[in-house]
Parts: C-alpha cells; structure tokens; sequence
C-alpha cells in the first residue's frame, strides 16, 4: 500500500507531497533548482521511478510563492539548506518515517544545499544524488567535509557544469562518483537521459539507504 499525501513544513508552510509505498527502504527528499518547485517534472518522474525501488520521497517548495520571487534568493544557498534542514526536521519526527535513513537529491542549486546540509548533519544524511548541480555553491571547504556518499550526474554536453562537478569531485573526501550521461545537456530532455539518471538514482539510494527497522 502506496500512502501519499499533501504537507506543510516548518514556520513558512511551505507545501510538500510525501509518498510513502510498501515496506520502504529509506526516504529521499528532493531540493529543486533555481526557477523550480516541488512540481519539477523532472524530479517527479524521478520520484515515480524511485517509488518502485521501494523508496519513499518527499518533495517540498524550498521557498514561499512571495520568496520565489526574488532571484536573490534563489541563490541563497544558506536559506535554501536552512528550508533543506527544516524538511529533514519534519520527517524524522513523521511517524511513518521513522527508522528509515534518508538520502538527498539534489537539482542545480539544491544540489548546492544538499551537499551543505549533508555537511552540517553527517549523522542524519546516508546518501547524497546531485543532478546537473552546482556543487562549486557549496563551497571547498564544504565538500571537504560531506561524508555521505555522493553521487554527481552530469551530462556529457553540459560543458561548464560538468568541469564544475569534476572540479567539485576533486574535493570529496567521501565516497562518490562522476557519472557523465551521453549525449545529455543541462536539463536532461534527450531521449532516455532522464530515464538513466532516475536508473542510476535508485541504484544509488538503494546501495547506501540500507533498510532499517523501526
């Protein structure tokens, strides 16, 4: 039995869809990129494909409506891994997460504030996915002390990000990986290639979100 339902997270309210299937194996919680919100079509098909590898989600608008409309902060970085950290909060104390391990995944910037997050709470992040993300925005001396496995999905044509994520790569100290998709630009809309980072995602969240018993 597959449970979903609407949410509110933190002080600000801001909006959320929670999916919960049968017997889950851990909880990912999406951070969009700039311009987006937790209706990105492409975290949603990752999403879909997540839930059949028995993996629950949980994507949520990082900013109000009124927020979202100022570019700064679209690229705060600190009151997006501040929102990241308020929705993490929110679902270690949801009853029906409890005891799953969670992984991060992250678009563009939230990659940004999910590898800041997992930074500052080493103890509550097992897995980190970036997907076409600027992980430079999260600073050197950041990535230097993410210990969750991370995974960097790039594609092959988008140039500037993916010598920014070899770059960033460089820095880890964790276990991690660059995974180049062929023939895919920043946002992934070539054929299959969405469909081979929504693969390699749950492959990912599946090796290092270990089930655990409440």
């Amino acid at each position: 039995m597959m449970i979903q339902q609407q949410v509110l997270i933190g002080p600000h309210a801001l909006g959320g869809d929670l999916v919960v299937p049968a017997a889950p194996r851990g909880l990912v919680v999406f951070a969009h990129g700039s311009g987006s919100s937790r209706h990105s079509v492409r975290n949603r098909y990752v999403a879909e494909v997540l839930h059949t590898r028995r993996l629950g989600t949980l994507l949520f608008d990082l900013l109000t409506e009124n927020e979202a409309h100022d570019a700064a902060n679209v690229f705060d970085i600190g009151l997006l891994t501040r929102r990241l950290l308020q929705a993490m909060a929110w679902a270690r104390e949801h009853p029906r997460l409890t005891g799953l391990r969670l992984g991060l995944f992250g678009a563009s910037t939230g990659a940004a504030a999910a590898l800041v997050a997992a930074a500052e709470r080493p103890q509550d992040v097992s897995a980190v996915v970036s997907r076409g993300g600027r992980p430079d925005l999260a600073g050197d001396a950041v990535l230097q002390q993410v210990k969750a496995p991370t995974l960097l999905l790039v594609g092959a044509l988008d140039a500037q990000v993916l010598a920014l994520n070899r770059a960033a790569q460089r820095l880890l100290h964790c276990p991690s990986r660059l995974e180049v998709v062929p023939r895919a630009t920043h946002l992934f809309e070539e054929a299959g290639a969405l469909q081979q980072v929504a693969f390699s995602a749950g492959e990912w969240f599946n090796q290092h979100l270990a089930e655990v018993t409440p």
